[in-house]
C-alpha cells in the first residue's frame, strides 16, 4: 500500500485528534480484539490488524505522534522514508557499535530483545504469637490474598487462542534508547507502556483483563523459631505475588509480634519476674514456688531482703535464635505495704515498733536500676 493512500490513523482508530492516550489504547484494544486474525476468520481482518497495529504504533508515541500531526504519513513512513528519530550521522560511528554491544551483554540477546517475565512484589504480614509461642517455638497456619498466575491464560494477560503482539512503542526491546547528538551519549530507560516486557497484550483474557494474574486466598505454614521477639521478620521465598509474564514470584514477609504476658517482661533473652512479698517475708525470709516460663522453681529467699533485690535463675530465660544457649530469669522482689490491718495486725505491728524504738532503717547502697545494671551484667 503507497504512503498516499494510507488512510488517516485517527480515522483508522475511530478518535478524534484531541484523543488522550487512553482513549488511543481503549479504542486500539477494541479493535485489535474485534479483527484479530484467531477470533476474525473475515478475509480482511489480517490486514485491517495490522492497519490498526500501524496506527497505534505511532499514536501512542508522544514523539511519533507530534511528527504525524505536523508532517503526515511521510514523517513516519519507515524505511526508504524520512525518519526523524534515526539519529542520521552516527550510525556509523565507532563509539555507538561499541556501546551497543556492551548493551548487548548485559543481559539482552544480541538482537535486543527484552525478557518479558516480571518479578512479583513482595506482600507483608503481620503475625501475633503468644509469649509462650515465642519462647519455645511454634507452627501457624495463615491465609492472606494474593495475585496469582491466572488459569485461564496461563499467565500472559492474552485471551486464549491469541498471542502477544511487540509493543509498538520500544519495538519489542523493552527499553527507549535516546542518542544525544553531543559525545553521542546514549540514555537507555525502561518502556512505560509494556514495563520493559517488550509485548503488549492485543486481546485482554477475559478473566484477568489482560494483567496474568487474579487474586485468590492462600494458606501456609510458618514455622516459627524458637526465641523470636517482636520486630522480627520471617521471609518466605516465592509466597508473594505471582510474576509478570510468568515471571518469578515475589516473597511473603512476616512481620512477628508478641502479645503481653501478665506475669513476665522480657529484656533480651532474659525474662523478668516481679515477685510480691509481705514485711514479715522479706524480714525473716521464706522459701517459695515462683513461675518460670517452664513451669514452677522453688526459691530460697534469704531473711533481710530488700526491696527490689534480684534473684537469678539460669537457663529459664529465652532460647538464642543463633543457638547459643538460653538467656535467665531475673526475679525483681517488691515488698508490699498493708494498707488495711484487723486489731491483731495493728496491736503486733504496734509492739515492733515500740521494740525498735528510735533505730533507723539502713541505708542501702544503690538504687533499683543500679542492682539491674550488675543482675544484667551491664
Amino acid at each position: 500500500m503507497a504512503t498516499s493512500q494510507k488512510r488517516d490513523y485517527y480515522e483508522v482508530l475511530g478518535v478524534s485528534r484531541s484523543a488522550s492516550a487512553d482513549d488511543i489504547k481503549k479504542a486500539y484494544r477494541k479493535l485489535a480484539r474485534q479483527y484479530h486474525p484467531d477470533l476474525n476468520k473475515a478475509a480482511d481482518a489480517e490486514a485491517k490488524f495490522k492497519e490498526i497495529n500501524e496506527a497505534y504504533e505511532v499514536l501512542s508515541d508522544n514523539d511519533k505522534r507530534t511528527m504525524y500531526d505536523r508532517f503526515g504519513h511521510q514523517a513516519v513512513g519507515g524505511a526508504g522514508g524520512y525518519d526523524p528519530f534515526g539519529g542520521a550521522g552516527f550510525n556509523g560511528d565507532i563509539f555507538s557499535t561499541i556501546f551497543d554491544a556492551f548493551m548487548n551483554q548485559s543481559g539482552r540477546t544480541a538482537g535486543g530483545t527484552a525478557p518479558s517475565a516480571l518479578r512479583g512484589a513482595d506482600l507483608r504480614y503481620h503475625l501475633q504469637v503468644s509469649f509462650e509461642e515465642a519462647i519455645f517455638g511454634t507452627e501457624k497456619e495463615i491465609s492472606f490474598q494474593r495475585p496469582e498466575p491466572c488459569g485461564t491464560c496461563h499467565g500472559n494477560g492474552a485471551e486464549p487462542g491469541t498471542d502477544l503482539t511487540k509493543c509498538s512503542k520500544c519495538n519489542g526491546q523493552g527499553e527507549i534508547r535516546t542518542r544525544a547528538p553531543i559525545f553521542n551519549m546514549l540514555t537507555v530507560v525502561t518502556c512505560d507502556q509494556c514495563d520493559g516486557t517488550g509485548k503488549m497484550v492485543a486481546v485482554p483474557c477475559h478473566t484477568c483483563k489482560g494483567d496474568g494474574r487474579v487474586r485468590n486466598t492462600r494458606k501456609v505454614k510458618v514455622n516459627v523459631p524458637p526465641g523470636v521477639d517482636t520486630g522480627l521478620q520471617l521471609r518466605l521465598r516465592g509466597e508473594g505475588e505471582a510474576g509478570l509474564r510468568g515471571g518469578p514470584s515475589g516473597d511473603l514477609l512476616v512481620a512477628i509480634s508478641v502479645k503481653e504476658h501478665p506475669l513476665f517482661q522480657r529484656n533480651g533473652n532474659d525474662i523478668i519476674l516481679e515477685l510480691p512479698l509481705n514485711v514479715a517475708q522479706a524480714a525473716l525470709g521464706v522459701e517459695l514456688k515462683v513461675p518460670t516460663v517452664g513451669g514452677d522453681e522453688l526459691l530460697e529467699v534469704p531473711p533481710g531482703t530488700q526491696h527490689e533485690t534480684i534473684f537469678r535463675i539460669k537457663g529459664k530465660g529465652a532460647p538464642s535464635l543463633r543457638g547459643q544457649g538460653r538467656g535467665d530469669q531475673l526475679i525483681v522482689t517488691r515488698i508490699v505495704v498493708p494498707t488495711k490491718l484487723s486489731d491483731r495486725q495493728r496491736e503486733l505491728l504496734n509492739e515492733l515498733a515500740e521494740e525498735w524504738g528510735d533505730e533507723p532503717i539502713d541505708k542501702r547502697e544503690g538504687g533499683f536500676f543500679s542492682k539491674l545494671k550488675d543482675a544484667f551484667g551491664m
